[in-house]
């Protein structure tokens, strides 16, 4: 049971923050900054959650597999405040292997009601699915900060204590297949589909562009810096 009597502690004034292991780490350290990260893009989720206490366009068994998401977040947070040490004091809180394979038959499980895409997606629709969005690019930042902490401390366990710990893969792929699944939900959020009005297809330069529009055929001024 987790008892926070007092939110304020004071202890990180100074820069300075503990890791799970209860090992001091400055905040700028790239495992905090990766959990925290994660911390926020769960945030995301919460607000889509709300959003859809009012607007009703997300099915039961999304709306539930959002919150068990929210739940495992913590855990995978959990899991990169946690370097990786041989024989630790406490048994400690892991991504597991059962979580991924649930990421991934959802993906099926919803994804396989969706129509073939034929282009990317521009993020937007109804704020349940714009938010869907938001949520799967911050996933995506965690991910990528993520990956940065491992390639700092490597992905290994320590066996001694001049060697930090590294970094559990198993979290990160949790956290890649999750975007994934992230995206498949706000397209099932803005009803994808040929009648929807939610969902809007990314048209390219050339489509988006008359030729016979004198403008589209202008030179870019490199001097600006367009490309």
């Amino acid at each position: 049971m987790v008892i926070l009597s007092k939110i304020y502690t004071r202890t990180g004034d100074h820069g300075s923050t503990r890791l799970v292991d209860n090992s001091v780490t400055a905040k700028s350290d790239l495992r905090v900054e990766a959990y925290g990260l994660v911390d926020q893009a769960n945030a995301c989720i919460g607000l889509a959650i709300a959003l859809d206490s009012t607007t009703k366009v997300l099915s039961q068994e999304v709306r539930e597999a959002l919150g068990i998401i929210q739940n495992e977040l913590f855990d995978v947070g959990a899991d990169l405040a946690n370097p990786l040490v041989a024989n630790p004091e406490w048994e400690p809180l892991r991504t597991v292997q059962e979580s991924v394979d649930r990421l991934e038959r959802w993906c099926d499980e919803f994804g396989d009601q969706l129509p073939t895409l034929r282009s990317f997606i521009l993020p937007g629709g109804n704020p349940v699915g714009a938010q869907l969005h938001v949520c799967r690019t911050a996933i995506r930042t965690a991910e990528r900060a993520a990956w940065r902490a491992a390639e700092a401390y490597g992905t290994e366990t320590s066996h001694d204590s001049t060697t930090p710990g590294g970094v559990n893969e198993l979290a990160i792929t949790y956290l890649n297949r999750l975007s994934d699944l992230l995206f498949i939900l706000s397209r099932a959020a803005n009803k994808a589909g040929e009648y929807s009005s939610d969902e809007v297809l990314w048209l390219p330069g050339g489509q988006r562009n008359p030729s016979n529009d004198s403008s589209s055929k202008k030179t870019p001024d490199k001097s600006s810096g367009a490309q």
